[in-house]
C-alpha cells in the first residue's frame, strides 16, 4: 500500500506500507493491504504506520479524513506532524490538536447559531407553503 498524509500546507508521509493503525470516534482500527476500501473521519491523535523495510512511523493528526482505495491510503488533514518519537508527537496532539483557542470557539459557536438560524427560516417557509 501506498500511504499518504497531507496537510493544506505539504506532504507529510508518503511512502510504500505494511500496515496502518489509526482512531476513528468508535475506537482504532488497522488497514493491511488486503483491507476492504473504507472511509473514515479520525480523531485528533497518533496514526502509526509500518513500512515495507520493517520501520515503524508515527504522524500526530487533527481531525482528518482517511480513506483508503484499492492500494492507496490518503489521509488529508488540517494541521499534523510526522516524526520517530511516539512521546513527543503526543504531546504536540495534547497541546496543539486537543486544545480549542478562543478565536476557534467563537467561530465555533457564530457557525453554530447561524446554522440554527437557517433551519428555523426553513421550518417557517416549510409552515407557509
Amino acid at each position: 500500500m501506498t500511504l499518504r498524509v497531507l496537510t493544506a500546507a505539504r506532504v507529510l508521509v508518503d511512502e510504500a506500507v505494511t500496515k496502518v493503525v489509526a482512531e476513528a470516534a468508535n475506537g482504532w482500527f488497522c488497514l493491511l493491504p488486503r483491507h476492504v476500501d473504507f472511509v473514515t473521519a479520525l480523531v485528533p491523535g497518533v496514526l502509526v504506520f509500518t513500512t515495507r523495510a520493517g520501520a515503524e512511523g508515527v504522524v500526530a493528526t487533527d481531525h482528518a479524513i482517511l480513506v483508503k482505495c484499492g492500494a492507496e491510503v490518503l489521509v488529508s488533514t488540517w494541521r499534523g506532524a510526522a516524526g520517530d518519537d511516539l512521546a513527543t508527537l503526543r504531546g504536540v496532539v495534547a497541546r496543539e490538536f486537543l486544545q480549542i483557542d478562543d478565536r476557534e470557539r467563537t467561530a465555533r459557536s457564530a457557525l453554530a447559531r447561524l446554522e440554527a438560524g437557517v433551519v428555523r427560516r426553513f421550518v417557517e417557509l416549510e409552515g407557509r407553503a
